[in-house]
């Protein structure tokens, strides 16, 4: 079943993204990000539920962008638990966030995906994307810690 996520899924979906960034966050930040979006009609978290267990989750955000005169949906964080991928979840996650992007009159969706990860790449060329773009980012923290930002096996 897919839904938007609520409150109550918060610390399922933090385990999922401290998978897919292979770190320990920050609990409380955390927490209060997601409440904060939860309310925010910029932001819309879909997930997959199966046997009342959450396998995935799209989180978007919506902007309006001067360089397109119009309203994007961009894709923040894109998970599917791993003993569920392969199983199509993905891809129909993937569409059901395109639709809800659609709906809402968002012109085109984008994705940014760490240069690691070539399975995704092929997953997003395979879903009709393109990469037209390179983005950049600099850390203005000078240390990691100081977000509560752990590092695992890096």
């Amino acid at each position: 079943m897919y839904r938007k996520s609520e409150v109550k899924d918060c610390k399922t979906i933090y385990s999922l993204i401290c998978a897919l960034e292979n770190r320990h966050l920050s609990y409380e930040q955390f927490t209060e990000i997601y409440r904060k979006q939860l309310l925010d009609e910029q932001y819309y978290c879909l997930i997959y539920e199966q046997n009342d267990s959450i396998q995935g989750l799209l989180n978007l955000r919506f902007e309006e962008q001067l360089h397109h005169a119009a309203e994007i949906a961009e894709i923040l964080e894109f998970i599917v638990s791993e003993n569920c991928r392969g199983d199509g979840i993905g891809k129909r996650m993937f569409q059901r966030a395109c639709e809800i992007a659609e709906k809402r009159g968002c012109i085109q969706i984008e994705v940014a995906c760490n240069q690691l990860r070539k399975s995704s790449h092929l997953f997003y060329m395979r879903e009709g994307m393109h990469n037209f773009h390179f983005k950049f980012s600099k850390s203005l923290c000078s240390g990691s810690e100081e977000k509560g930002i752990n590092v695992l096996g890096r």
